[in-house]
């Protein structure tokens, strides 16, 4: 499989780059690896194909996903400008190791064999537990990634132990021999869903679920602000897509017993993610109970599992990430040419919403991106947000759980309240009177998530037909 191959090989190359004495290289490099990749994952568009001994899959839906994770990797590193401008950074470590990652997010995606998931899950998981401690001299930083590390190791365990017994109740690892068994299985069967209840605490402690988020807050705060923007976008989107394929291959047959369980999970997601998130005063914790709050609504695409799911799921995946890696874009920019840090009363730092107050009038540019960025995240009409809230909605419709719709539809409210602060405090809040300057590619970044999150608000039906 040819992404997996060049991203493995590009971040090798860019270990080695990292040797040379200038570093201007290595950012220009990276988007040209990952702009290759993403053109050769379209190669095989239209066909499907088996590779490594049937481990991987790869199809329309696949290369859509895969297409997702890499370009919200290319808009992140498009933002990491600063890395080559800090002495103390070692960007050629720090993108091989994004591309290393990417490696393991394909392999979540295209899986075939639950062993290939396992590696994948790791491969990726291994290159975040790096990515958030990489502030050495922080002591959040360090924090966060040994609490990512403690609780990711052992929910690998689960889930290993998972995989076990669903290989002692089928006899197979692999989507199709496990799928066919669930289907044929008449009484009950403890092995095959104790085994499927372990494999989704281990997926799911990934996308940041409820009751299996507490690392999100910590850990979304403490790294740095670029690899919270990669984490909550690229590993999401991987942890749905793995799960969506799971599911809907191989679990298709005893939803009856899964999706009750999951509906509950969906709700209590939803409930703490935005309950939560409304009374933070730092950015950053606001914006990881936001993405638990996210991970309700890709739930109930899969707890309402049915003909819209896969359309939805991936239009959502993307507009989520795209108004995501814009808001961090732009924290990332006022964080680094404002003093706006506070100190809390534990002496820990973070970003206050004041850092925006007035933002709209220092440099109008960046309150727009914010501004279109919030209003996505909360699903107004004409962002690309609103439509995945609809396909959401739609859903749950269709099976019938509005239970469910009724929760979503409330929770939507109080992010409207959250989302609406950060607004407020850029256009009706005095700030700064100094302007906030933008490098031009940085600019053509942020307008670009900008475009496409309007585009896609507009005109929603682009992607329909393609998988």
């Amino acid at each position: 499989m040819l992404p997996i191959v060049l991203l493995s090989v590009f971040g090798i190359v860019l270990l080695f780059l990292g040797f040379m004495k200038s570093k201007t290289i290595l950012l220009p490099a990276t988007l040209l690896f990952l702009l290759i990749t993403l053109a050769v994952n379209f190669l095989d568009w239209n066909k499907t194909y088996l590779y490594f001994n049937d481990m991987l899959r790869v199809n329309n839906l696949a290369m859509v996903f895969i297409a997702i994770v890499l370009g919200s990797a290319f808009l992140v590193v498009a933002l990491s400008g600063s890395f080559i401008e800090n002495d103390e950074a070692q960007p050629a470590e720090y993108y091989g190791i994004i591309l290393f990652s990417l490696v393991g997010a394909v392999m979540m995606i295209a899986f075939e064999n639950l062993i290939m998931l396992f590696v994948g899950v790791e491969i990726l998981s291994v290159a975040m537990y790096v990515l958030t401690g990489s502030d050495k001299r922080n002591l959040r930083s360090n924090e966060a990634a040994l609490k990512y590390f403690l609780m990711g190791a052992f929910t690998t365990g689960i889930m290993l132990f998972g995989m076990a017994l669903l290989y002692g109740a089928t006899g197979s690892f692999t989507l199709a021999g496990i799928g066919g068994y669930a289907a044929s299985q008449q009484g009950l069967s403890l092995l095959l869903y104790v085994g499927l209840l372990m494999l989704l605490i281990g997926l799911l402690f990934k996308v940041s679920a409820a009751p299996f988020h507490f690392w999100t807050p910590d850990v979304y705060d403490g790294a740095p602000t670029i690899f919270t923007a990669f984490m909550s976008t690229v590993v999401k989107t991987a942890g749905f897509a793995a799960l969506f394929r799971l599911l809907s291959v191989s679990f298709v047959g005893v939803y009856n017993f899964w999706w009750t369980i999951l509906a509950i999970i969906t709700a209590v997601t939803l409930i703490i993610g935005n309950l939560t998130a409304a009374y933070q005063n730092s950015f950053k914790r606001m914006m990881a109970y936001s993405s638990i709050s996210h991970a309700g609504y890709l739930l109930i695409g899969l707890a309402a599992l049915g003909a819209q799911t896969k359309q939805a799921i991936v239009f959502y995946s993307l507009a989520y990430s795209v108004a995501t890696i814009s808001a961090f874009g732009v924290l990332l920019l006022v964080a680094q040419q404002k003093n706006t840090q506070t100190i809390s009363k534990e002496g820990v730092s973070t970003e206050n919403f004041d850092a925006f107050n007035g933002l709209a009038r220092q440099n109008p540019l960046l309150g727009f991106a914010m501004t279109v960025s919030m209003l996505s995240l909360a699903g107004i009409p004409l962002t690309a947000g609103f439509w995945g809230k609809f396909y959401m909605f739609s859903t749950a419709v269709e099976r019938g759980q509005i239970w469910l719709l009724v929760v979503a539809v409330l929770m939507s409210a109080v992010g409207i309240y959250y989302y609406f602060r950060v607004i407020i405090a850029m256009y009706f809040r005095d700030g700064a009177a100094e302007p906030i300057r933008v490098a031009p590619f940085y600019k053509y970044v942020l307008l670009a998530a900008t475009i496409l999150t309007l585009g896609l608000g507009v005109a929603p039906g682009l992607l329909q037909g393609l998988f």
